[in-house]
């Protein structure tokens, strides 16, 4: 296994009226991040908040292309950037323990932190159609060119760990200055960490990318 300290390449943050990030997304252009009764779009070049919407965040956030997905409690909101508005609403597996949402091939993957699991659910019924046991707690999730990555955060420990999906086992370790609450790849050579309730999110250099491979 291959264990290696996270290159931050920037820190954005602490933000005004966002005492948490508990969870992050990408949207191609900016970095959506859940503050607890907020979603909130922060332009990565520039650093700056570009959108609010008032909706309940109290977990992971995913992104499918067109709309925003949230975790409030023991739901999953579905939710339109344009409007604000929740257009749908489906249960999230883990009763209100999960934590931690991508969007890969047509499908939601749900972690559950204390049972160490990863959820792949039907983001129309909310159906689970398959579960991956990790090794570790799950605390933020994405997928990224046919690679599983999640986060941890133990005491005040974090870590961005790739693990087969088969197995659960963890192939690949990267350990962060503090725990990790969202975890997004930006789709290239980044990913972005929520940290918490330091109110930070930290960009992160993913290993092994080369552009244009």
């Amino acid at each position: 296994m291959k264990r290696a300290a996270a290159e931050i390449l920037r820190e954005y943050g602490p933000f005004p009226d966002a005492e948490r990030v508990n969870g992050v997304t990408y949207d191609g252009k900016n970095v959506w991040f859940a503050t607890g009764d907020k979603l909130k779009a922060l332009d990565p070049e520039s650093g700056t908040i570009v959108q609010s919407i008032d909706v309940a965040s109290h977990a992971g956030t995913a992104f499918d292309g067109e709309h925003l997905y949230q975790i409030a409690e023991d739901r999953i909101h579905k939710v339109d950037p344009k409007t604000g508005k929740v257009v749908a609403t489906i249960p999230a597996p883990g009763n209100g323990g999960d934590s931690g949402m991508a969007w890969a091939e047509g499908s939601l993957w749900v972690g559950e932190y204390r049972a160490h699991k990863i959820h792949q659910i039907d983001p129309e019924t909310g159906r689970v159609i398959r579960s991956i046991e990790s090794k570790r707690v799950v605390t933020g999730v994405t997928w990224i060119d046919g690679e599983l990555w999640h986060a941890t955060w133990e005491s005040e420990e974090g870590d961005l760990l790739r693990i087969d999906p088969e197995t659960g086992d963890v192939l690949q370790e990267i350990a962060m200055p503090s725990g990790v609450s969202g975890l997004e790849s930006d789709g290239e050579g980044c990913f972005f960490c929520g940290g918490g309730s330091s109110g930070k999110i930290r960009a992160v250099r993913r290993p092994g990318y080369r552009a244009g491979k």
